[in-house]
């Protein structure tokens, strides 16, 4: 399918519950299956560890980076300024590079959340909104994340929230091979 002529969605998946990592996966696939190059980035995740879902996805061609060293109260504010220094320059020169058809910017919105630490600097706001408005033309985009920025909301073309009714966390349940990892 490649660069026909069509514009490019912004969607944003946000919200307490589970499942937006997910649902962008999900369209990963079907764009995989309609012939769209994809790429993507996630914001927190470490590349020290394996995901599933990277697993599976090579195997269809598609390239899914970490470009963060893992969750936020695990490490120091300087080692995730330096990661998200790297990961912003990376992750808007995928979009704006318009070699890909479909985009997913995973827990972009969990990063620009951070409110430990000052982030602008290295992962401004403005920057992010700006990609938004000015990227290619046939570039869908999608972005992850709890705590959604107001500015991405306005700037997308779909916003969907996923709330939490019930989750096996509370019983005790840790992280499931082949559900979250």
């Amino acid at each position: 399918m490649g660069k026909q002529k069509r514009k490019g969605l912004t969607l944003v998946y946000t919200g307490d519950g589970k499942g937006k990592t997910t649902a962008a996966i999900g369209l990963a696939v079907r764009g995989v299956g309609r012939g769209f190059k994809v790429k993507i980035l996630q914001f927190i995740k470490s590349p020290r560890r394996s995901y599933g879902e990277q697993m599976a996805l090579e195997k269809l061609g598609v390239e899914m980076v970490q470009l963060g060293i893992g969750f936020t109260w695990l490490k120091t504010p300087e080692e995730h300024r330096e990661a998200l220094k790297k990961a912003w320059p990376n992750a808007r020169d995928a979009v704006m590079s318009g070699e890909y058809d479909l985009v997913i910017l995973d827990e972009l919105n969990n990063a620009l959340a951070i409110d430990r630490f000052p982030i602008d600097d290295v992962l401004p706001l403005n920057e992010v909104i700006n990609m938004i408005e000015n990227k290619p033309e046939h570039v869908h985009l999608v972005i992850t994340g709890r705590n959604a920025k107001q500015e991405i909301r306005d700037v997308a073309d779909l916003v969907s929230v996923v709330e939490v009714e019930k989750h096996y966390y509370n019983e005790g349940v840790k992280a499931v091979k082949g559900i979250e990892l």
